[in-house]
């Protein structure tokens, strides 16, 4: 049967959800609050060239978005970084990253001699075999308190968070393993140590040499734009959804501001919205579902693009600054040496992260006082002190990264569970987890499970 589907977000999941449900035969209305799709995907010209503001790359070696971009006519334009290593900031030196590592944690102590201590690396090495697996098929566990329980806290400080640090902008203390790290999750289950487990995680053969991380050339707007050109939905800007009432036959969304609604009728809804907005619209549908989804909390971050000339910025893709080491500022990625597409003979481009989960202080600074910090901390992290940037910006995200705590991905299934008799999915990062790939897939999986319904 086509029905008409209202998709309420436009950000990559939504814009998924609305191409998938189109090539199935229904009608598509796509509903975005603000007025711009893409969310966390943003591309803005700076010193001359596309630069992200948002997610900077995509995961390679999942398919998702590599198959998109070729459906979108963008295969030829996907660009990979140059293949410089990244720095890890300990003691006042910039060291090598470690490498043989799943999220920074090592498989052997020998791969990150060179920053921890002896009594660390003998931990590593001398960890016991316990006689059941790590984890349970249905357990789940924050990295933070494995990694400290097997290793030590000093790798978890070191080497775990700087890493799960720059993807969630939390503590690996605080985030689910199952969420964030599923294949040592699932390696967990049946590995005896954290060694075997991360071992068997690591990758092997031809897939050793392939890039991590790709990219689009003139950024990763295109990719937004192609598909929302080509997905098939009335697409409406600057539409919010204040509430969502279940009918008899659907559904009818209340958007538009307070002194003048507008009701959408649909038969069926995918919400591909954050966390908050999810739990209020879910609550007068399913309380139960709406309490799952709304435990979810965000941490709030902020970038800080620069341009400098000609300075001395060391050969490597960027730096990650563990938070023991003082400093406010989380990473700083090279962007003209990391990606050849950006390279340039007159200016180097650097794009710092500031924004940790519970301690958000630093972004209430204004943009130039955030501006003069990353550069005083970068001058200090390289060893080098850096000029006055030529083109300076800051991009804050109020709610940016989701923090799923352990049992995250059971809330889920439980919310999911509860709205499995009504014509409505959940898509996005709020749910499946962060990532451009995941939140593809996500989108159309949602389309699928409507699909899938009764009647549908």
């Amino acid at each position: 049967m086509s029905t008409h589907v209202l998709v309420i977000g436009g950000g990559i999941s939504g814009l998924a959800a609305a191409r998938h449900l189109t090539t199935l035969g229904h009608r598509v209305t796509l509903v975005e609050q603000s007025r711009r799709l893409g969310g966390k995907i943003r591309t803005k010209q700076f010193a001359g060239a596309a630069i992200e503001t948002g997610a900077e790359s995509f995961l390679a070696r999942r398919p998702e978005a590599i198959a998109l971009a070729s459906e979108l006519g963008l295969c030829d334009d996907l660009v990979h970084p140059s293949g410089l290593a990244s720095a890890l900031a300990v003691g006042n030196e910039l060291h090598d990253m470690p490498t043989g590592t799943i999220m920074g944690i090592p498989a052997k102590a020998e791969s990150a001699a060179h920053v921890l201590s002896a009594e660390s690396r003998e931990r590593i090495d001398t960890e016991p075999v316990e006689t059941a697996p790590l984890l349970g098929e249905n357990d789940d566990i924050a990295v933070g308190e494995l990694v400290a329980k097997r290793y030590g806290i000093e790798v978890a400080r070191t080497l775990v968070d700087p890493l799960i640090g720059g993807v969630y902008a939390g503590s690996s203390d605080g985030l689910s393993l199952r969420a964030t790290i599923p294949a040592l999750a699932g390696a967990a289950e049946h590995s005896h140590s954290l060694a075997q487990a991360v071992s068997s995680c690591l990758p092997q053969g031809p897939a050793k040499g392939r890039p991590v991380f790709a990219s689009i050339r003139g950024g990763l707007s295109r990719l937004v734009d192609r598909l929302a050109a080509t997905c098939g939905a009335d697409v409406r800007l600057g539409a919010t959804v204040r509430k969502l009432e279940r009918t008899a036959t659907g559904w009818i969304a209340v958007t538009g501001p307070t002194v003048h609604t507008e009701n959408i009728e649909a038969d069926a809804v995918v919400l591909a919205v954050p966390a908050k907005p999810a739990s209020r619209l879910l609550g007068e549908v399913d309380a139960g579902a709406a309490s799952e989804v709304g435990q979810l909390d965000y941490a709030n971050v902020g970038i800080v693009t620069m341009a400098f000339g000609t300075g001395a910025l060391p050969e490597r893709s960027g730096v990650l600054v563990p938070a023991t080491q003082g400093y406010q500022m989380k990473a700083a990625t090279f962007l003209t040496r990391k990606w050849p597409h950006h390279a340039s003979q007159g200016r180097q481009l650097v794009r710092v992260s500031y924004g940790r989960f519970g301690d958000s202080g630093v972004l209430q600074r204004e943009d130039d006082s955030l501006i003069h910090l990353a550069k005083q901390e970068l001058s200090q992290v390289v060893g080098a002190t850096l000029p006055e940037p030529s083109e300076a910006a800051v991009t804050r995200w109020g709610g940016g990264l989701p923090q799923y705590g352990p049992g995250h991905q059971a809330r889920i299934r439980r919310a999911r569970q509860r709205l499995a008799p009504h014509p409505i999915a959940l898509a996005g990062a709020a749910f499946d987890g962060v990532g451009i790939p995941a939140c593809i897939a996500s989108g159309t999986a949602a389309a699928h499970a409507l699909a899938a319904k009764p009647g549908y």
